[in-house]
């Protein structure tokens, strides 16, 4: 009876070891992940060096590096006519544009 137990306490001890590795792995995840991230923009600011010389930034996308003035604007005409009987006719038109300019570049000042 006790090299039963024996047997049942080593499987146990197993299963904890193997546990404990998988959230190990689990936890490193969230690091190499972002290791691997910054390697990335580190390669493409290496390579893309006359867009930063151009824009005066990295490469890559930056919200705040953006600056935009735009102007929109929407007109819509709707009409309804009865005639006899109950039948109605419906007309709708609509025109929307937007003119303005957008800019990447340097920081702009907020």
């Amino acid at each position: 009876m006790l090299l039963r137990m024996r047997k049942g306490q080593g499987t146990a001890e197993y299963a904890i070891v193997i546990g404990l590795v998988i959230a190990a792995a689990v936890a490193m995840q969230v690091y190499v992940k972002r290791g691997l991230q910054g390697k990335v923009k580190d390669a493409t600011d290496y390579v893309d060096a006359d867009a930063t010389s151009v824009l005066g930034t990295t490469s890559q996308y930056e919200p705040y590096y953006m600056g935009s003035s735009m102007e929109a604007s929407r007109t819509a005409k709707t009409g309804e006519q009865t005639s006899t009987g109950g039948a109605v006719d419906r007309t709708e038109e609509e025109t929307s544009t937007r003119t303005g300019t957008q800019t990447i570049g340097a920081a702009q000042d907020q």
